[in-house]
């Protein structure tokens, strides 16, 4: 099945391609949002984190393979591409849960966003308690041990 998505905004970060890396935590990021999407937004400012879904179009290179080392260690055991947070993949979808520092019309200013500059954002939503989980269990996953 072909799904077609048209971005609902654009990121502005100084978190680039050929920049250097820098910590997920430091990262202030700002969300255009398209325009004529901006009434979208009302009563955002009520939360303090929000999910950001975003499509990694500038990732390193392209989906060949089904497994990977998690966060590109070689330490780590190489596990299945579901199993691992890396932009290599079938459908290149980042997540982020991100704080909500403030919002001045279509542009929201969040921290702890990892998408390069430029990146297109597919979808907003609010993180709530709900989507909170206090105890995953005792399995953990790679690099957890």
């Amino acid at each position: 099945m072909t799904i077609c998505m048209e971005s609902i905004g654009t990121v502005r970060s100084p978190f680039t391609k050929t920049g250097a890396r820098m910590s997920r935590r430091d990262i202030v990021a700002e969300i255009v949002v398209r325009e004529e999407l901006a009434a979208g937004l009302a009563g955002i400012e009520e939360w303090s984190h929000l999910i950001i879904l975003f499509w990694m179009d500038q990732r390193a290179g392209k989906f060949t393979r089904l497994t990977a080392h998690p966060r590109d260690r070689a330490d780590l055991r190489e596990v299945g591409v579901f199993c691992a947070r890396g932009r290599e993949r079938p459908n290149p979808i980042g997540l982020a849960v991100v704080e909500l520092l403030k919002r001045n019309k279509n542009i929201l200013t969040v921290k702890a966003l990892d998408a390069y500059d430029g990146s297109p954002v597919l979808d907003i939503k609010p993180y709530d308690r709900y989507d909170a989980v206090s105890r995953v269990g005792s399995r953990r996953g790679p690099g957890f041990e």
